[in-house]
């Protein structure tokens, strides 16, 4: 019987103004007053932090807070920079780490990531690991080689213990903003695979409690099937989290 809470995640990315931040927070803490099916994060960036950490703090609701970066340094002479010590003082619990548009546009590789990622569990911060195979790779068959590269570095030296603190999110390359998500059976085969690779790193009880997002083109219309995969655990939204109505249905409307 799978015992994983399902975790359904908002990605903003670089979008809402703290106004803009503000008014989405109001309406999904309404929605989500009584809601506990699964673990609800929204990402917003770093100016809008401290605006939604209030309107948390002020909520019965159990909607929690993560950041969409952070820097593996406590403190230091790295500008425009964020610590996890920083995150948390804005009772921030999640935090995204190696996300495709980070890997692709500022050059983060597995190692800088790798940091990150233990940078985070020492600051008592839940990371979101992303990972995942662009096109070229999925159409070569190359997609196993990929993945499983990028979980033995960026989850290197991490203490097993510590491990079911990590969200590992798979978002193939090829279907975030693109419209193509992977079909329930791709995204099954693969969140199976790192599953299996997690064992193989660590145990197979390890292997069982670490929870495996999905993100890639999610929509209200696709989030069911995804989420009815025996090894999906939940979804990492990028698009469709921007609409307080389109992501409270995807939450509201999942049957696990």
């Amino acid at each position: 019987m799978n015992i994983r809470k399902k975790i359904i995640a908002g990605n903003w990315k670089m979008n809402k103004t703290v106004s803009e931040a503000k008014a989405f927070m109001q309406v999904l803490l309404k929605e989500l007053e009584e809601y506990s099916a699964s673990d609800v994060v929204v990402c917003p960036p770093f100016t809008a932090l401290q605006s939604v950490s209030d309107l948390l703090n002020q909520s019965a609701s159990q909607v929690r807070l993560g950041a969409q970066n952070l820097f593996p340094a406590s403190h230091g002479a790295y500008t425009g920079e964020i610590s996890p010590w920083m995150l948390r003082e804005f009772f921030c619990h999640y935090v995204i780490v190696g996300h495709s548009e980070r890997r692709i546009h500022l050059g983060e590789t597995d190692i800088f990531i790798n940091k990150k990622v233990k940078a985070a569990l020492s600051a008592s911060l839940h990371p979101i690991l992303c990972i995942g195979e662009n096109f070229d790779e999925r159409q070569q068959g190359l997609w196993k080689e990929k993945i499983s590269t990028q979980l033995q570095l960026g989850l290197k030296e991490v203490e097993e213990q510590k491990l079911a603190d990590c969200i590992i999110a798979y978002e193939p390359i090829w279907a975030i903003g693109t419209g193509k998500n992977a079909t329930p059976e791709q995204a099954q085969e693969v969140h199976h695979f790192i599953r299996e690779e997690i064992t193989r790193l660590f145990s197979f009880q390890s292997a069982q409690k670490v929870r495996i997002q999905y993100g890639g083109s999610v929509t209200a219309e696709n989030a069911q099937d995804l989420l009815l995969c025996p090894d999906v655990d939940g979804l990492l939204i990028g698009g469709a989290s921007l609409d307080v109505r389109s992501f409270c249905s995807i939450i509201l409307n999942s049957k696990f």
